[in-house]
């Protein structure tokens, strides 16, 4: 793997685990619980200069990736509860290259993002305790991929997600001895 191609997957790609039992659910519903106070313990005490610098060359900056998870989140989050109430429905896709440019995710301050994140993922926590193994197989259709995907392998690509974004920081904080 290039040097490229490690900072931009820090954790290395998502891969869909082949067997997803109860204990790994339950150790994933706690990254979704945890996600929102790690990554405030990760950036809160950094300048705006900080949040401004991007993860790596050619990347998103620190601000643009914070905002990014936010987005995605809700996204996910809103797909969850599609795949719950109907029956394999199909997802709007989004473009987050694009949203990750809009003024929103470029100027603004963090902190609405991060009380949009924490909200977020306090709702998912109690949604995902709340599921039986039968509705974690329930689905949904994503049209861009032309795949169903079901919650558990959904669930284990957002906490792959958190953790990937969590690195590009942690290794950014690291590269600049922040």
């Amino acid at each position: 793997m290039s040097n490229l191609e490690k900072k931009k997957f820090p954790i290395g790609p998502f891969e869909v685990p082949e067997n997803i039992c109860d204990t790994t659910l339950d150790a994933y519903i706690k990254v979704i619980k945890d996600f929102p106070g790690k990554l405030k313990n990760l950036i809160e005490n950094l300048t705006d200069d900080q949040l401004d610098t991007p993860y790596r060359e050619g990347g998103w900056t620190v601000r643009q990736v914070i905002n990014h998870i936010a987005d995605s989140h809700m996204n996910s989050f809103i797909r969850f509860k599609l795949a719950l109430t109907e029956d394999n429905p199909t997802i709007k896709p989004y473009d987050e290259a694009k949203w990750a440019e809009l003024q929103d995710s470029i100027h603004m301050p963090i902190k609405p993002a991060m009380r949009m994140i924490k909200g977020t993922h306090q709702r998912w926590t109690v949604l995902l305790k709340s599921l039986t193994n039968k509705q974690f197989e329930r689905t949904f259709h994503h049209p861009e991929h032309n795949r169903n995907y079901n919650l558990r392998d959904n669930l284990a690509l957002y906490v792959w997600h958190c953790n990937h974004h969590f690195a590009h920081i942690e290794n950014l904080k690291k590269e600049k001895g922040w």
